[in-house]
């Protein structure tokens, strides 16, 4: 028998293009994107104020179908005002994070010496702290918010950054391109910021995908516990948190910002997943 002929090629064109988990991964957050820019525009309810009795079911009063709270408020527009709030702590947190931990990694990497110790011993000053507890004990001192959770996740997570970007700067270190560069007098701003870091951006990039979604957990965790986004304002966490008393008669209360951030995580973790398995094939290729 003749074994059948295959294009060069062929397979791994297969593989890379996107499948259905990726397809709905990514119209989810695109659908979440949309709704949480538009929230203010969005013929719902206020967040904050009751629209009807308490703990009505979902899909019995127009146009709140997803019911109402303990005290009466809008479900759905707690819902919606809550992903505005998620997806920016999560893209603030992470972009944050990446900016400053691939800055430092790259100077690590090219410095070397005294400059890639101190910074080494930073970042593992930073790892020292269990997460949960050092974001609770900066919870107590500095007053909650959007911009203090912002500023406090992100660095938090500068070091996984930091050590991913100084990973690929020193993999780049050494190319020939970076010693052409050199070569032909390069200063050190140049070799930084023109060879080294454009090299760091994709792995760096893909890692932040995931990462948000990570944001998203630890943002809900820290509003369940009290010590997040302060009331009235909405958040996952936090409607999670109010709707527990209410489980045995309104189990929507926590059910549904539960699946919006399990929907949410798993689509971030999914994208991500999906970007760096493209980024190690093309980074496995490079010269």
């Amino acid at each position: 028998m003749t074994a059948p002929l295959t294009v060069p090629g062929a397979a791994a064109r297969r593989r890379r293009r996107p499948g259905p988990a990726l397809w709905l991964a990514g119209s989810w957050l695109v659908l979440l994107a949309l709704l949480a820019l538009g929230a203010g525009v969005l013929p719902l309810a206020a967040p904050d104020a009751p629209v009807g009795g308490p703990n009505l079911p979902p899909f019995t009063a127009y146009p709140e179908v997803l019911g109402t709270d303990g005290i009466g408020r809008s479900v759905l527009s707690r819902l919606v005002h809550g992903a505005r709030i998620s997806l920016a702590v999560s893209l603030g947190a992470t972009s944050l994070a990446a900016v400053a931990g691939g800055l430092l990694g790259v100077l690590a990497a090219y410095l070397r010496g005294v400059a890639e110790s101190a910074i080494g011993v930073l970042l593992d000053a930073i790892l020292a702290f269990p997460p949960l507890l050092l974001l609770l004990a900066l919870a107590a001192v500095v007053r909650p918010g959007v911009w203090t959770l912002v500023a406090s996740l992100g660095l938090l997570f500068v070091p996984p950054f930091a050590r991913l970007a100084k990973a690929a700067a020193l993999s780049r270190l050494n190319r020939e391109y970076v010693d052409a560069a050199r070569a032909l007098g390069a200063g050190h701003g140049r070799l930084l910021f023109r060879e080294l870091l454009p090299g760091c951006v994709a792995p760096v990039a893909s890692y932040a995908v995931v990462m948000a979604a990570l944001m998203i957990m630890m943002e809900g965790a820290l509003s369940f516990l009290g010590v997040g986004i302060p009331p009235p304002a909405p958040s996952w966490g936090a409607m999670i948190a109010a709707g527990k008393d209410f489980l045995a008669i309104a189990p929507q209360l926590v059910l549904v910002p539960c699946a919006a951030m399990f929907l949410t995580v798993l689509s971030f973790n999914t994208v991500g997943e999906r970007l760096r398995a493209r980024v190690d094939t093309i980074s496995g290729g490079a010269p």
